[in-house]
């Protein structure tokens, strides 16, 4: 009777344990930023350290290009921001026809909406306007990018978030990069399948010189775009010049990104996993989330969450 009741438990285990998929945003780089077009063979993956199935992987060009593009701005960040807004309404304006841009605004730990995604790219580059520069207001940018993306409601193309922040959080004072709002808001990503990216902007108050707290916030912001598989740009701990070499990188970096389909061993229900993305491609790197949401992307929000 023991070992009957071993093999009906191993069978039904054998049974629960099956195959899930899972979709990722993964961005091709090369040396002279023109990767060249990838196929399919030239992708292999794994999941959780074992070989997973490529599905399918599909360029995000054409009729698949369309983009929801959110651009983040902390409301602590430094009101001398101000002076880059001809640069960014220039990429706003730049963007193509399939981009869909948002304005968004971190203050108290939440996402104040002050464009919903439109294609009216006039509409998102006036609803641009100069951070408060307040000491405090950010409380903590991550738990207000976890806020964002609850409101947000699924897409069939591609979400991305383009933040300018220093990345400091107030509600974590520890020197180390477990940062559980960072984490929550890395994984509300991932399972979301939302890249962020960012660009380093110094907050008003003490923390806005502070070497100490500067270079933490960098950490974080790196930590946070790395791990769900976006761009981290950066001038040392000083304010950038301009943002136009910025933006114009990610610019590009937009017209090379695929959407990578697998399949790997599942317990049968949604989770995250460990991926890896790789290529045979000489001279091309690319770029994916840490790990993919098995079993597929939830569903946030609704639209009458978002003021349009």
């Amino acid at each position: 009777m023991g070992m009957r009741w071993i093999a009906v438990m191993c069978i039904a285990t054998a049974a629960a344990l099956g195959q899930q998929t899972g979709s990722l945003i993964v961005s091709a780089e090369a040396k002279d930023h023109q990767s060249p077009a990838l196929q399919r063979d030239d992708i292999s993956t794994e999941v959780d350290h074992k070989p997973a199935r490529v599905v399918s992987w599909t360029p995000l060009t054409g009729d698949q290009a369309a983009l929801q593009l959110y651009i983040l701005i902390d409301d602590a960040d430094s009101t001398q921001l101000g002076v880059q807004f001809g640069d960014l309404k220039n990429f706003i304006n730049s963007q193509p026809a399939t981009t869909q841009i948002g304005i968004a605004y971190l203050r108290f730990g939440t996402a104040q909406i002050a464009q919903a995604p439109t294609a009216d790219h006039a509409r998102a580059a006036n609803a641009l306007r100069i951070p408060f520069g307040e000491t405090g207001i950010d409380a903590s940018p991550y738990v207000a990018i976890s806020d964002l993306i609850s409101k947000w409601p699924a897409a069939e193309g591609r979400r991305e978030v383009l933040a300018i922040m220093s990345g400091i959080d107030p509600y974590y004072q520890s020197p180390d990069m477990f940062d559980p709002y960072l984490q929550q808001a890395v994984q509300a990503a991932q399972k979301a399948g939302i890249l962020l990216s960012s660009i380093y902007y110094s907050g008003e108050g003490h923390f806005g010189h502070s070497f100490y707290r500067m270079t933490w916030g960098q950490n974080y912001l790196s930590m946070l775009d790395e791990d769900s598989g976006g761009e981290y740009y950066w001038q040392g701990v000083s304010n950038p010049v301009s943002l136009q070499p910025f933006l114009s990188e990610f610019s590009t970096w937009l017209t090379h990104q695929y959407r990578l389909t697998i399949e790997a061993n599942s317990a049968g229900k949604p989770e995250l996993k460990p991926v890896r993305v790789m290529t045979s491609r000489r001279g091309v790197s690319l770029l994916a989330p840490a790990q993919v949401y098995l079993g597929g992307p939830e569903t946030r929000g609704t639209r009458s969450e978002l003021r349009r």
